[in-house]
Order: C-alpha cells, then sequence, then structure tokens
C-alpha cells in the first residue's frame, strides 16, 4: 500500500486528486498549507504531490527542498501550463515529474502508477512502525520476531494499511472479509479488532464510535 501525500492549497483540485487516487486504492494524506506539510514529512511517505505556486508564494520549492533535505521521496509537482519556467527550475532541484493544469485525472493516475511501479516495483514490504508487513508473503515481523496472524486478523490489517488515516465502516469490513452472505452481527468485526489490536499494539487503530475504525500513521 503506497501513502501519497498531496499539497494543494485550491479545495476543489485538493480534493478530487485524493477522491481520484483513494479510488485506485492509495493511502492519502492532503494538506493546504505549507506549514502543516513539511511538519507532517516522514519516511513512510512513498510520493509527494506538490503544487509549486501555493498562496505562500514560493512554499511548494521550500517543501520540495525540505523532503530533499532528509529523503529520496519521488516527487511530482503540480504547474500551470504557462509556467514553464517554474516546471523547469521544480525539475532541477528535485522534482521527478510534473503535472500541468489543467489536467486530466486519467494522465495524473498513469503517471503515478508508472513512477510508483518503477520506484518500488521490487519492494513487496511495507513498514508501519516498527513493524514490516510483507505483502506477498503475507508476513508481519517485529525485528526478528514473526508475529502470528489468522487469516481474517491479516486481512484486517490489510484493510486498515490500505486505507491509512481514513475512516472505515464496520460494514465495509464485514464486507470485505466475511463471506457476503454473512448474517450474523457486525460485532464480529469488533472482536476481530481487539484480536488485532492484542497482537499488535502498536498499531494506531481509533475507535470511531457508532462508525467504524481508522488507522491513523504511526508518525501521527
Amino acid at each position: 500500500m503506497y501513502n501519497i501525500y498531496i499539497v494543494e492549497d485550491d479545495d476543489n483540485i485538493r480534493n478530487l486528486l485524493s477522491t481520484y487516487l483513494q479510488r485506485e486504492g492509495y493511502a492519502v494524506t492532503a494538506f493546504s498549507t505549507a506549514k502543516n506539510a513539511i511538519a507532517a514529512i516522514n519516511p513512510g511517505v512513498h510520493l509527494w504531490i506538490l503544487d509549486i505556486m501555493l498562496e505562500e508564494m514560493d512554499s511548494g520549492y521550500q517543501i520540495l527542498k525540505e523532503i530533499r533535505k532528509r529523503y529520496n521521496t519521488p516527487i511530482i509537482f503540480l504547474s500551470a501550463k504557462d509556467q514553464e519556467m517554474d516546471r523547469i527550475h521544480g525539475l532541477e532541484i528535485g522534482g521527478d515529474d510534473y503535472i500541468p493544469k489543467p489536467f486530466s485525472t486519467k494522465e495524473v493516475i498513469l503517471k503515478i502508477n508508472n513512477l510508483l511501479n518503477r520506484i518500488y516495483k521490487k519492494n513487496t514490504t511495507v513498514n508501519y512502525g516498527s513493524y514490516t508487513i510483507d505483502l506477498q508473503a503475507r508476513k508481519v515481523t517485529q525485528g526478528n520476531e514473526v508475529i502470528p496472524l489468522t487469516i481474517k486478523e491479516y486481512d484486517l490489517l490489510n484493510i486498515l494499511l490500505k486505507n491509512i488515516n481514513n475512516s472505515i465502516p464496520r460494514s465495509f469490513i464485514l464486507t470485505k472479509i466475511w463471506e457476503p452472505n454473512y448474517f450474523g452481527s457486525d460485532r464480529v468485526v469488533d472482536d476481530l479488532v481487539r484480536r488485532l489490536r492484542a497482537k499488535m499494539p502498536d498499531l494506531k487503530i481509533e475507535t470511531l464510535y457508532g462508525y467504524g475504525y481508522r488507522l491513523d500513521h504511526p508518525m501521527n
């Protein structure tokens, strides 16, 4: 599961990008200001999408520079079509690609998929805090210790990781993990969460009473 951070001060563009990327199965965290984005820089991000010309003037460039001081996380920046010099400068100081505004959502998804597949295609593991999750082997370790999960416990973990920082209703978890013709109580979801918490206590699983659950990023 890839974590994508978006920095865009236009509400419509930010919400549109977030919606389409979440539909593609990405975990998305969005920011409207450079200050909040810089404070959230962490090694768990797989891709940044930056609007270069935020309302805070050149703060998009500042975010890019702050990321590059610490990590080699891939960065795609957003730039208006008439800002050729901005695009060139963004690439020169460490951007990996750019998306011109206005953009086609299909083009955005294609660029992101291609970039992530090229960079991470050999990586089948996800790190969450001290845990390492091998997606191909369906194996969870903490240090040298293997954490034995049942099939349903791992399926729940996978759902939480795919939707990190997003609220997930019990009904969604129930539909994804149990058979479609299951007619029991959705409280089985609560019991499954309880068992996963017991085995992986460092997971930041938030209970949303009357609704469901949310897995917060370990850096939150």
